[in-house]
């Protein structure tokens, strides 16, 4: 079967498409020029969707009371529940494009995720608030990475988004196959390291779910595996947690090692643990090992690969 393409919803304006308040665009060269390459972009605007036009006048979150609304600046029209209305339709037609991401425009009213201006009657504005269309984006798919443009600059939130958009598109492209429990083993082994290196605990309770596997529903098993696979991958890996991996990696080919390629690959190891040389250099040396070695169990080890190369997600100190 041809494999599907890795679908991304998208701010329109991160593409470049003028739908700006302004009628200009905040188009992210990264995303256009970089990611476009291993993407196919789902572009929506809930501004210009919910028929505010372009140019237009600007909207803010306010304070009033205990609820947080929606308004036009200047003249304050209130459009807090046009707005809640179209994002939770807007939502659920998006089901329909079976996306494995998204990338949402930081800060604001309508797409920002996190940390957006909210203007109190008195006072400076707090950055505490969440867009009406992210807020409904993230109840409606709480399994999709999610994530804004302006957090992608950050090299380990954009190789954990990447990583996870890679691993979400593989698991449901799994779980639409027909599979048998022994098929589950098998892909929750691949990722077995990957896992792991994201948080040890979280990967021992999805080992649970899967022992457990034949006793329970299959929608269930699926749900739950989905939701626990993804809440794991979320965690940011950290050094201490790919040193650990890389070095429970040598343990199943050291002894076909000679002393000399053994302590070379260990002061890879070390170097990447003190922060001299990106993570990259001692893979490479454990991936060169295990096609020469032909060490089974690591060779199918997503860890090992778990996005292009050419994205250079692991050439950071």
């Amino acid at each position: 079967m041809k494999e599907s393409p890795i679908r991304i919803g998208i701010s329109s304006c991160l593409l470049g498409q003028k739908v700006r308040f302004d009628a200009g665009h905040k188009r992210d060269r990264y995303v256009t020029d970089t990611l476009a390459d291993y993407f196919e972009w789902v572009p929506v605007c809930p501004e210009v969707e919910l028929g505010l036009g372009t140019p237009r006048e600007t909207i803010h979150l306010i304070q009033i009371g205990e609820d947080v609304r929606l308004r036009t600046t200047k003249t304050e029209v209130d459009l807090t529940q046009r707005m809640r209305t179209y994002a939770k339709r807007r939502v659920a037609r998006l089901a329909d494009e079976d996306l494995d991401g998204y990338i949402l425009k930081k800060d604001s009213p309508s797409c920002g995720m996190e940390r957006v201006k909210i203007h109190q009657p008195k006072g400076p504005p707090k950055r505490k608030g969440q867009g009406l269309f992210a807020q409904a984006l993230l109840e409606h798919f709480p399994n999709l990475p999610v994530e804004e443009e302006g957090r992608l600059c950050d090299p380990k939130l954009r190789e954990n988004w990447v990583e996870r958009v890679f691993a979400y598109h593989a698991l449901k492209g799994f779980l639409r196959q027909r599979w048998k429990v022994g098929d589950l083993v098998d892909f929750h082994t691949r990722y077995k390291f990957l896992l792991r290196s994201h948080c040890e605990m979280g990967y021992r309770e999805l080992g649970r779910l899967v022992a457990q596997a034949k006793s329970l529903p299959r929608g269930q098993l699926r749900s739950q595996y989905q939701a626990s696979f993804m809440s794991v991958m979320k965690k940011i890996a950290t050094v201490k947690k790919n040193t650990n991996i890389l070095q429970h990696m040598l343990g199943y080919f050291k002894k076909q090692l000679d002393g000399a390629s053994r302590h070379e690959l260990l002061a890879h190891i070390e170097d990447y643990r003190r922060g001299l040389v990106p993570i990259v250099v001692p893979l490479t040396l454990i991936r060169h090992y295990v096609r020469i070695l032909d060490v089974e169990y690591l060779r199918d080890q997503v860890y090992l690969n778990p996005h292009p190369k050419e994205l250079r997600l692991r050439n950071h100190v």
